[in-house]
């Protein structure tokens, strides 16, 4: 089996969303713990419009203090989210060793959130994905809105596998479907990630799911059955994309992990230091967050029964 990869967007898609700005301070100060706990993958924030999204206007910095100040932890990969090829630009300039990008699978969310409609955005993100290649940075990319849309309801999984494809045909393998709306239920995610593995091309999957119905742990769950091995996740639950219809948190980081250890795999990952960047953001947004094992703490673990 090969390892399961926990990749944190909290910092990203948990806040994108919220009015109350984080500090550039109180950030790297989440990020050395998230960093510490044992995560694989960490996502600093998005190079987009400041004014569009003010809670990411300090991402170059962000990424420029982790370099100067020997942040980085090693074996940690950090990501940054890029939308335009000017956003591409502001990632390599400040050293981003992988970047995000996606398109979405719904032509309405695709034109809310970049401006763009499916077929120019799938054109323009494949060739940032080649120049972040050749420039020497991991690429992922996703296809959003992949289980549904707010907007448009239903969409074709046909449409989904023809993203995919165009994104292997030019080499680019590692593909994250994304379930933007919190639509998906567990037998469409293991169908839909069962026709994206058959593409072959050397594919690597990843998943990216809204608990927005209630319906994200199980998603996940049906996702690592049908192959996936990267999956991403908020601390606290946080977050959500805000040019959706009904914006609601991601799958949240602690109770990801607390599963995956029930089921004896990442052990290696302390519940305890995600439980306490939750709390803390928690007590600085002044409310409680939709995660659930910061709150309750883990099951005990008294040791497997005697067989």
């Amino acid at each position: 089996m090969e390892r399961i990869v926990v990749h944190d967007v909290g910092l990203r898609d948990g806040l994108q969303i919220e009015e109350q700005t984080v500090p550039t301070e109180r950030k790297l100060q989440w990020l050395a713990q998230l960093a510490a706990s044992g995560l694989d993958m960490i996502q600093v924030g998005s190079f987009v419009n400041p004014k569009r999204l003010p809670q990411m206007a300090d991402t170059d910095e962000l990424f420029r203090r982790l370099a100067a100040s020997g942040a980085k932890r090693p074996g940690v990969i950090y990501t940054g989210l890029v939308l335009n090829e000017k956003g591409l630009e502001r990632a390599l300039a400040c050293g981003v060793g992988y970047v995000c990008m996606g398109v979405s699978a719904s032509d309405t969310h695709s034109r809310h959130n970049t401006g763009m409609g499916t077929i120019e955005a799938t054109g323009r993100i494949i060739e940032m994905g080649r120049q972040a290649l050749a420039a020497g940075v991991g690429v992922q990319l996703s296809v959003q809105s992949a289980f549904g849309c707010g907007f448009e309801g239903p969409v074709p999984a046909d449409r989904v596998i023809g993203i995919a494809r165009q994104f292997l045909d030019a080499g680019l393998t590692t593909i994250s479907l994304a379930d933007t709306a919190g639509h998906g239920n567990p037998g469409q995610v293991e169908a839909l990630f069962g026709a994206l593995a058959a593409l072959g091309g050397g594919v690597s999957m990843a998943c990216h799911f809204h608990d927005t119905y209630g319906m994200g742990l199980a998603n996940v769950y049906a996702a690592w059955r049908a192959g996936v091995t990267c999956f991403e996740s908020s601390f606290g639950g946080l977050g959500g994309c805000p040019f959706t219809a009904v914006a609601s948190g991601n799958v949240c980081t602690e109770d990801l992990v607390h599963v995956l250890q029930r089921m004896d795999l990442r052990r290696d990952i302390s519940l305890a230091a995600l439980s306490d960047v939750a709390k803390d953001a928690a007590a600085f947004f002044g409310r409680d967050l939709p995660g659930r094992v910061h709150r309750t703490g883990p099951i005990p673990d008294h040791g497997k029964a005697a067989s």
